[in-house]
Formats: structure tokens, C-alpha cells, sequence
């Protein structure tokens, strides 16, 4: 790419499944800033995350690496301090990079290459949520089917004060940059919890919706034996039999979250709006994506941790008509991508200090010809957190995808004629031979005794960690935004004139004194005289 270092801004959904957007499909939902990108951009119709699961997955995009290379397994996994994240690569490149929002950063290092973070997570940074595949316990923080119980209106929630927050810093930031004499492009990632459940939402965004019109699962709720070991985990992990799933809860929990994928768009909104009104629009690249997505009532699941399309499958809008022609791509991607694309969009280096499992888009950003196929690109994807108690590998390649976890049936699906995933072809003899080279492929990528044995180890190491910090004083790593009053506003030691100056939008001319202002200066001078 021929770059002349344009900004960008990397805003991330939580929780949102392609097929809840309206530029993916979904005839119900009204996202009308993001539908607005898509039409001006480059939309990935089958990106995906590498990890279904809010850490990991944002942990395998920020380093470019799989759960099982970073050690990022889990909820509570630790994102080494020496793992090169893009924010690295794109501070090293010469970009001023900032956070605002949820990064789910474990551990004392709450920066990871960022210079700055514009507010703290919504979730906790230390190891009280590590699971424990050794025991078959269910923890309390785990999802429950509450949050479908109790769908509905709110005034307001935790996540809409985070929320609310995350976007009123960011916005502000994007005017602090253009009042900044930084002479640095910017790299701005802006992380909002929506549509996350629990699900409620406002009133007004509730009312956007005819709950009439909400569509329902594809496919309704399965008996608990026709589901396949893994979601049946799922399944009593979330508790998902506690209460009845019926067509009024399930219908009250699809309104409000469509009401809060409306809510981000308008998010997303007043991010562009200021990024016009500051005149950085043009020079700025947009990319706008989520960690993993929600099963939303499909099959009888909610939230994620599972390979089905409705968790795995996210958005990737990237929106830079300067440089890129609109466009739809088919290739298989992944999270995993975003750091060589991000460093070779920002024309950094690409000599890279750590092996990476990504490949940059930019080859199918620009339309090359030569790009990898659909048929030849691939997406890897580990499940090692709660909800399982083996490691589960997926494979995604052209129209197929390959699941597996030791003691489970291999599952295989055809995801171009079959999108719902009704058909499970690893049980037919027609797809034997095909099977068993996605399971040759397993096998010599991961060894799996080995990775569910650190992933145990880490497990236990961390679980003891954190029940030992919790005696006696405790220090938390949860980040705590500094904010020095003594810089923000008027203050005696700043100049008056300067400061009213360099604060406002667009900088307004200092003007040469006019005529009476020299008359009224020759009268003080005559006055002295007196």
C-alpha cells in the first residue's frame, strides 16, 4: 500500500455476530452508520474469531498468534509482557496509540504497547476467573440464563455507563488530537462492551424495533441428547435448563439486542462525526469489527464459546475508499490477521520479532489478483477456556470447517450449502476421506495431549495465584485511568490568552489591533502624561 501514514481507528464490538448486521443480511436490524461503511469499504464475508472467548480472542488479535502460542487460554490468561502487540508495532512505526474501552488486559501490564488508555476495563484484570478443567464445578461468574430471563427495557446498566464513558472519551480524544501539535498519525482503538448481554437496553432503542418483527432462531431449541458433547457442556455451564426458553423470553432478549447493535452504531456515529468536524475524516482508515459473536437462542444456546457460525463468525468492515476500492470478500479471515495488516497499513516495519499465524489483508484489500484464494486460505481457531475440558480445534477452509476435541465425534460442516449447520458431515461415508485429511492436519499442527496439559498447568498456577493475593493486603491490576487536574482547564501557572487558544477547534486567527483599540491606547498614553 502506498501510504502517507493515514490515521486509524479500530472500533470493536463485544459480542456481535455478523449475522446480526444489516450489510451481512440480518432484514431486521438498523445499523445504518455501519451499513454506510460497508457500502464505502471492503466487508470480509467470512471473518472470524480465533478464539471464542472475550480474552483470548482479543489477545490472539493484538499479538497475531493463537491461544496456544501467547498463553492467552481463557478469561483470566495472561498476555505475556514480552508478547509484541500491533499497538508495538504501529508506536514503533512512529503512530501516537491510545485505548479507549474494553481490552480485557490480565495481568500487571495494562498498556501493552498502547501510550495511553483513555479509561479503565469493565472486567476484572486479575485470575479469579481462571476455569478448572480438573473439576466439573460450575463457577458463578459463568453466564446463566438470566440475562434471557430478565431481557428487556432499562433506564440505564453497567455496561451502558461503561459504554456511555468509552464513548464520550474517545470522542473527546479525537478532538484533543486535533487541537494536538503532534506531528504523528494516530492510532485510536475504541472498544465498546454492547451488545454483550445482559440484554437491555433504553427505551428509545427499544422502540426502534416492532417486537412483533423480531425473528427468531433458525433453529429452535434441541433436546439436550441431540446436541453434541460440547454444547451439551455449554449448556450446563450456562445453566441454560434453570429456566424455560420460551418464545417470549427468547423474543424480549433478540429486541434488546438489537436494540443495542443499534445502540454501537450510533456509537460509531458520533465517532465519525467528530473525526468530520475535525476535518481528519478523509486521512483516517476505519476498520470496525468484534471479539466473537452470540448463538442468540440457536439450537438452544446463547453467548459463545462454540465453533457455530453465530459465535465464531464476526464483522470486518475496513473503510478506506482512498486506498481501497468497495468491495465483498470472500476469503476466509481471521483476527489473527490484524497486526501484519495494521503494520503494513501504516507502512511499518514487517521484519517481525515473533513468528505470527496471521497474513496481511492488504493483498486483498487492493483487489490483487494474485492474492490467496478462498480455496487456499485457512483460519484456525482453539477453544481452551470455560465451557470446555479439552482443548477444541477448528479448522476453516473454502467451504468447509472441521471441529474437534478429544473424546468428542468430529464434526464437519459445509457451510456454503448448509449455513445453519444442520448437517454434520463427519457422519457420512461420502466425506471419510476428506475428514481424515482435516484430521491429519489436526494432528501435525497441534499436539493435543501437550496443549491440554499446559492449559491444565496454567489453570492450576494461576488459580493458586490468585487465592494467595486475596490474604491479607491486596494490590489489584485493574487500570486506574490518571487524569494530573493540575494541566486540565485554567490554572495560575498557565497562560490565559495561550491556553483559550490551543483549546479551541478549529484555532481561530489572532487578529492585528484595529483602529479604536489604538485609539483607546493613544488616550491612556495621553492620560499618563497628565
Amino acid at each position: 500500500m502506498n501510504t502517507d501514514s493515514p490515521n486509524i481507528v479500530l472500533i470493536m464490538a463485544d459480542q456481535l455476530a455478523a449475522s446480526a448486521l444489516p450489510c451481512y443480511g440480518h432484514s431486521v436490524v438498523q445499523a445504518p452508520h455501519l451499513s454506510a461503511l460497508a457500502e464505502e469499504g471492503v466487508v470480509f464475508d467470512n471473518a472470524y474469531c480465533n478464539s471464542p472467548l472475550c480474552a483470548p480472542s482479543r489477545a490472539s488479535m493484538l499479538s497475531g498468534q493463537l491461544p496456544s502460542k501467547n498463553g492467552a487460554y481463557d478469561n483470566a490468561g495472561l498476555l505475556a509482557a514480552d508478547t509484541p502487540t500491533f499497538a508495538h508495532y504501529l508506536r514503533r512505526a512512529g503512530y501516537a496509540t491510545s485505548l479507549a474501552g474494553k481490552m480485557h488486559f490480565v495481568g500487571p501490564d495494562q498498556l501493552h504497547g498502547f501510550e495511553e488508555r483513555l479509561t479503565t476495563d469493565i472486567y476484572p484484570s486479575d485470575f479469579g476467573w481462571t476455569p478448572d478443567w480438573t473439576r466439573k464445578e460450575r463457577f458463578s461468574w459463568y453466564h446463566n440464563l438470566l440475562s434471557v430471563v430478565q431481557a428487556g427495557v432499562c433506564e440505564t446498566s453497567n455496561q451502558l455507563d461503561f459504554d456511555e464513558e468509552v464513548a464520550h472519551r474517545a470522542v473527546r480524544k479525537v478532538y484533543d488530537l486535533a487541537r494536538s501539535p503532534d506531528p504523528r498519525p494516530f492510532f485510536l482503538n475504541v472498544s465498546f462492551t454492547h451488545p454483550h448481554d445482559p440484554y437491555a437496553i433504553t427505551q428509545e432503542y427499544w422502540d426502534r424495533y416492532d417486537h412483533d418483527a423480531i425473528d427468531l432462531p433458525s433453529i429452535p431449541p434441541l433436546p439436550y441428547d441431540e446436541l453434541d458433547p460440547h454444547s451439551q457442556r455449554l449448556y450446563d455451564a450456562c445453566a441454560l435448563g434453570d429456566y424455560a426458553q420460551t418464545e417470549a423470553r427468547v423474543r424480549n432478549a433478540r429486541h434488546a439486542y438489537y436494540g443495542m447493535v443499534s445502540y454501537i452504531d450510533d456509537k460509531v456515529g458520533q465517532l465519525l462525526e467528530a473525526l468530520e468536524k475535525t476535518g481528519q475524516r478523509e486521512n483516517t482508515l476505519i476498520i470496525f469489527t468484534a471479539d466473537h459473536g452470540d448463538m442468540l437462542g440457536e439450537r438452544g444456546l446463547w453467548y459463545k464459546m462454540s465453533f457455530f457460525e453465530s459465535s465464531a463468525r464476526i464483522p470486518l468492515l475496513i473503510h478506506a475508499p482512498k486506498h481501497f476500492a468497495p468491495k465483498r470478500v470472500a476469503a476466509s479471515v481471521s483476527l489473527v490477521d490484524m497486526l501484519p495488516t495494521l503494520t503494513e497499513l501504516a507502512g511499518g516495519v514487517t521484519d517481525y520479532v515473533s513468528p505470527l499465524e496471521g497474513q496481511s489483508l492488504l493483498p486483498l484489500l487492493e483487489g490483487d489478483p494474485d492474492a490467496v484464494s478462498q480455496t487456499e486460505r485457512t483460519v484456525y481457531g482453539e477453544m481452551l477456556g470455560e465451557g470446555a475440558v479439552a482443548p477444541v480445534l477448528m479448522i476453516r477452509r473454502g467451504r468447509y470447517k472441521y471441529i474437534y476435541s478429544e473424546g468428542d465425534p468430529e464434526q464437519l460442516y459445509d457451510v456454503e450449502s448448509d449455513p445453519c449447520e444442520r448437517i454434520n458431515l463427519a457422519d457420512s461415508s461420502e466425506f471419510k476421506d476428506l475428514c481424515g485429511s482435516f484430521y491429519d492436519e489436526m494432528k501435525g499442527r497441534w499436539d493435543v495431549d501437550a496443549l491440554h496439559e499446559e492449559v491444565v498447568s496454567s489453570q492450576q498456577r494461576r488459580r493458586f495465584i490468585f487465592e494467595t493475593l486475596a490474604q491479607g493486603q491486596q494490590t489489584h491490576w485493574d487500570f486506574q485511568p490518571f487524569r494530573d487536574a493540575s494541566e486540565r482547564f485554567m490554572r495560575g501557572h498557565l497562560d490565559l490568552n495561550n491556553l483559550e487558544l490551543t483549546s479551541r477547534y478549529p484555532t481561530p486567527n489572532i487578529p492585528e489591533p484595529d483602529g479604536a483599540a489604538k485609539a483607546s491606547g493613544e488616550v491612556e498614553a495621553a492620560n499618563e502624561k497628565v
